[in-house]
């Protein structure tokens, strides 16, 4: 008994220690899923919304809110071309596209980067041709995003391009001071036009699956108990079968019938 005890005891802390994993793996899937659930509440909130000018929304610390983000602004200046810098393997189109980053000089003095679409790849390192800004006075509209981070892989880029919209590194490399570094505008319109980039995408709908995972860790937990309780009351169901000392049943012998046995003798005899 004591044995068994033993085993058993070590069973059941095996099935504790797989559910406090599942635990843990459920409780991040929750997370997860409330993290994307705030994310699309925060695009239907302010994707469509009516843009305000850009100094409403980021003041002079050039911080922007969490709740603003993909919020609309707009702002009127020029955009400084000769300072344009290409994002490399941005997925548009199916293909590893190119960004389009332009700085723009605000009315209030301040430059902003604006992301002004993308186009493809062409032969070499660099696509065939990307078409030019408006020239002069310009207004545009642009949903604001975030600086993003630099490659952990620490990955660069050749001449004139970027392998992320890092904006403090856009900023070091222009000939420009009061540049905002924690946020870019992606383009929505501009007045007077210019031949057209590819645009973006609006952000997808789908919740994804975290929720679902969350569900399926926490029915792994329960069906760890389950098995270690199968396997333990298996374990004494035999045990008492044999401290019963229960006979096995004798195997049945199957008689041939009548009929057959006819059959044989009438065989031999016709031999």
């Amino acid at each position: 008994m004591s044995n068994r005890f033993v085993r058993w005891s070590i069973y059941v802390v095996v099935a504790i220690g797989f559910a406090v994993a599942c635990a843990f793996l459920s409780h991040w899937q929750f997370d997860r899923s409330e993290s994307r659930s705030a994310e699309l509440a925060l695009i239907e909130r302010n994707y469509d919304a009516d843009p305000v000018p850009f100094a409403d929304v980021v003041g002079t610390d050039d911080a922007l809110a969490a709740d603003d983000e993909w919020r609309p602004v707009s702002l009127e200046g020029e955009y400084l071309a000769d300072q344009q810098t290409l994002v490399r393997n941005r997925p548009h189109g199916g293909t590893s596209a190119f960004e389009v980053l332009v700085p723009f000089r605000d009315s209030d003095g301040r430059i902003v980067i604006i992301d002004r679409g993308w186009v493809p790849p062409g032969e070499g390192e660099s696509p065939d041709s990307v078409p030019a800004p408006p020239q002069g006075e310009v207004e545009v509209v642009v949903r604001l995003r975030p600086t993003e981070a630099l490659p952990s892989s620490g990955r660069g880029a050749p001449e004139g391009q970027v392998p992320t919209i890092h904006v403090p590194t856009i900023a070091e490399r222009l000939s420009e001071n009061n540049v905002v570094t924690q946020v870019y505008g992606q383009l929505v319109s501009e007045s007077p036009d210019a031949e057209p980039l590819g645009g973006f995408d609006r952000p997808t709908a789908d919740p994804g699956m975290n929720f679902s995972y969350a569900i399926q860790w926490i029915l792994f937990a329960i069906m760890g108990f389950v098995f270690i309780a199968y396997i333990i009351r298996t374990e004494i169901t035999k045990h008492r079968e044999e401290a019963e000392g229960r006979p096995t049943a004798p195997r049945k012998v199957r008689r041939r019938d009548s009929d057959a046995d006819a059959e044989d003798e009438l065989l031999d005899a016709a031999r």
